[in-house]
């Protein structure tokens, strides 16, 4: 099911933050009434497309900070995974140098509620637990906003990168709606006109476009 339009599930769990300091009981909490918060979700520490998301976001970290936007990650590794890979040269296959706070979700509860688990837990005749798919996250990506509210998602299979720049477009589209009360049309990106929501507003701009 959706979680646009509820609450983000709440957590509390380990993560590594400032790329080298490890923290018990991190959570999206601490942001609320404060920051928006782009929380997404990667397959695996020490793997191929998922530094290259990482790195992509650490590059325009300061395009999410002079947005008042808190960037997190995480994924179903130990802390001390993250830790690893936090310290690990990038000519290495590391991510040394990401600043923002990488979640573990060791017991995969978190990739569960947030529906992004690629695979479940299941029993067989004899009455044996086993997991049933991929034990790792999928690509998912949330837009909370200021109330924990979940306004945007999207989840992408394991082979399939994001879009950084998508994810700065969503959050000045949040942003815009929320300053001007104008909703944003197929493509908007900021500066581009927006529309009122309604049948007037959208014959105007349909005339001008």
């Amino acid at each position: 099911m959706s979680l646009v339009g509820k609450k983000a599930p709440f957590f509390s769990d380990s993560a590594v933050v400032n790329g080298n300091d490890i923290v018990e009981n991190f959570s999206l909490k601490q942001y609320e009434g404060e920051k928006y918060v782009i929380f997404f979700f990667y397959p695996k520490d020490f793997t191929f497309v998922c530094p290259t998301e990482i790195l992509a976001f650490q590059n325009k970290i300061e395009e999410f900070e002079k947005r008042g936007v808190a960037v997190v990650g995480c994924s179903t590794d130990s802390e001390f995974s993250h830790w690893a890979w936090l310290n690990t040269e990038k000519n290495k296959g590391g991510i040394q140098g990401v600043k923002f706070p990488i979640v573990a979700d060791l017991t995969k509860t978190i990739s569960m509620n947030y529906d992004v688990l690629a695979g479940d837990y299941d029993y067989n005749e004899d009455g044996e637990a086993f997991f049933n798919g991929a034990p790792v996250a999928y690509r998912g990506l949330f837009l909370i906003d200021k109330k924990g509210v979940v306004r945007h998602s999207l989840i992408n299979d394991m082979p399939l990168g994001r879009s950084v720049d998508e994810a700065l477009r969503m959050v000045d589209a949040l942003k815009h709606f929320e300053e001007y009360g104008e909703v944003c049309p197929a493509n908007w990106k900021e500066g581009d006109d927006a529309m009122q929501a309604s049948a007037d507003g959208v014959a105007s701009y349909l005339s001008k476009h």
